[in-house]
């Protein structure tokens, strides 16, 4: 899988579909002509008569251009640095439909015939904007028309997996290591999100190793743990709300009765645009649940009327009642840093208010400050780090289509160049002008038969 375990992920977890990735399916059409025009030119015993500008005319002379064996290398183009995700996806694609269509019409794998060299998912690769010093994540030597169909598939498994990887990483450091809630399942098609949950984890995994932590991945549908073993996880949404007719403390109430004691009992407490309100009197009717519960001796239920969090979703152009306006109208929208200071001191003084026995009083204060806060809505990298300088104390953290942005500072845009080539049985340098090859220490052989059987 990763760095993090030492192992790679088998061809079988992708589900690809074989078939149409051999034909060029999803290839760019002008990869299906070269590899047509190759193959054509291998069948007529072609070789090169012609002048190349890059070498001397009797070293080029009958080279095989329609079997040229190739040297490519795949590079990322994400300022400083970017999270490698997908070489495993990668190798899965190679493994499997790096070959050509024989005269049978059956397809002859020559995975086997392929040199191949890759990093490990999870692994940082530096990029400086020089494209002549680049950090190749995957480098592969053979035929170049057995696996010229590939390199759109290769390019589009490691620019969105590390994307969204990098994304996270980085959403995790601007947090200071708080939780974040992976929330971009909504945001797209439903076939990404097995990927999508993979790059996420692999995010989170490098916070860990990067600055000592155990944070846990939090996703929201078990497809994004399908890659990973991980399982969706979720709470109460709006629409659950709704059908309590806007009751949100009757909606926590059921919920916490009849779900799983394991589930947290986060409660999304913006339904009426009243998070303070609402937070005080989901509060007050779970403990009051939770203390009946406890004095009747049964703590396996008062268990179930722990309110782990309220969570605040109020949206970015509605201003929360407990917020007076300061002159300014658009100051204050959203989930901010006043309205999340006024839940958590309302909740930290509720028991005050709820004429309890002195016995009682003291677990009320604590069941009241350990309900966490967490703030959804909007939230990036940028406007976490803007609350995390404030001191603001949110907990933890949903964010959703943030982490697959693709703008300029989070572009992380894969190349792959052909960089060298072999002719008379020796390597010549053949890049573009611009590019050449290069060496990454990170790169280690990949064996034919790795991640077991395909």
């Amino acid at each position: 899988m990763s760095i993090f375990n030492g192992k790679r992920l088998p061809p079988e977890i992708f589900a690809l579909d074989i078939d149409r990735l051999r034909q060029g399916f999803y290839s760019d059409q002008y990869f299906e002509r070269t590899v047509d025009l190759l193959a054509k030119l291998s069948a007529n015993g072609y070789s090169f008569q012609a002048d190349s500008p890059r070498l001397p005319h009797d070293t080029s002379q009958g080279a095989d251009v329609g079997d040229m064996v190739v040297e490519a290398q795949w590079f990322t183009r994400r300022e400083p640095q970017a999270l490698i995700g997908g070489i495993d996806y990668a190798l899965a694609l190679l493994r499997t439909c790096t070959g050509y269509v024989g005269p049978d019409g059956d397809f002859v794998n020559t995975w086997d015939q392929l040199e191949v060299e890759a990093v490990q998912d999870g692994v940082l690769a530096g990029f400086s904007g020089d494209p002549m010093a680049v950090t190749p994540v995957l480098r592969v030597r053979g035929n170049y028309r057995h696996f010229a169909l590939l390199e759109t598939l290769i390019l589009g498994a490691l620019t969105r997996i590390s994307r969204l990887a990098t994304n996270t990483y980085e959403v995790m450091v601007a947090a200071h290591g708080k939780p974040i809630l992976f929330f971009p399942a909504r945001y797209d098609l439903y076939h990404t999100q097995a990927a999508d949950g993979y790059a996420y984890h692999l995010g989170v995994q490098r916070y860990n190793h990067d600055y000592n932590k155990s944070l846990r991945s939090f996703i929201s549908t078990h497809a994004q743990g399908a890659w990973w073993e991980g399982q969706g996880s979720g709470t109460v949404p709006h629409a659950a709300v709704a059908c309590f007719l806007g009751n949100t403390t009757e909606t926590m109430l059921q919920f916490a009765a009849l779900e799983p004691p394991e589930v947290p009992r986060i409660a999304l407490v913006d339904f009426n645009n009243d998070c303070v309100g609402t937070s005080l009197a989901v509060a007050y009717s779970m403990f009051d649940t939770f203390r009946r519960h406890k004095e009747s001796g049964d703590d396996t239920e008062a268990d179930k009327f722990r309110l782990f969090a309220v969570r605040l979703d109020t949206g970015s152009k509605v201003r929360d009642i407990a917020l007076e306006p300061l002159g300014d109208p658009d100051l204050d929208l959203g989930v901010n840093p006043r309205l999340v200071w006024a839940v958590r001191q309302e909740l930290n003084r509720a028991w005050e208010s709820w004429d309890l026995p002195p016995d009682w009083q003291e677990e009320a204060k604590q069941y009241c400050e350990n309900i966490q806060i967490v703030a959804t809505s909007g939230f990036s990298a940028d406007r976490i780090r803007h609350f995390e300088e404030l001191n603001v104390p949110v907990d933890i953290y949903g964010v959703g289509s943030s982490l697959m942005r693709n703008a300029s500072d989070t572009s992380t845009d894969f190349t792959q160049d052909v960089v060298r080539v072999k002719v008379s049985g020796e390597w010549v340098d053949m890049a573009k002008v611009g590019r050449r090859a290069n060496d990454n220490p990170d790169l280690a052989p990949v064996p034919t038969d790795y991640g077991g059987a395909s």
